[in-house]
């Protein structure tokens, strides 16, 4: 079974939010990529994909490898989360 490294050149905290994208913190071309997760705290986690799919993800903690340009405060409880770019 072959292991893709995990690497990273930025990350942030990301507040969930029903209305507002994960933008990279050093600004861009506008064009939003999304990050993957990182999640400190266990618990259910709705982000909506760069494909534009909603989805919860129960009982989440650790690493999300799933490009997200969004985190909703309603239907997220989990806690401790980070974008990773």
């Amino acid at each position: 079974m072959a292991y893709q490294k995990l690497q990273v050149g930025r990350a942030a905290v990301v507040t969930p939010s029903d209305t507002d994208e994960i933008l990279y913190p050093g600004g861009g071309d506008g064009k939003n990529s999304g990050c993957v997760l990182y999640v400190g705290v266990a618990g259910d986690l709705k982000v909506t994909t760069v494909g534009g799919d909603d989805v919860v993800f129960v009982g989440i903690q650790g690493f999300l490898p799933v490009h997200v340009i969004r985190v909703f405060a309603t239907g997220t409880t989990a806690t401790d989360i980070l974008g990773l770019w």
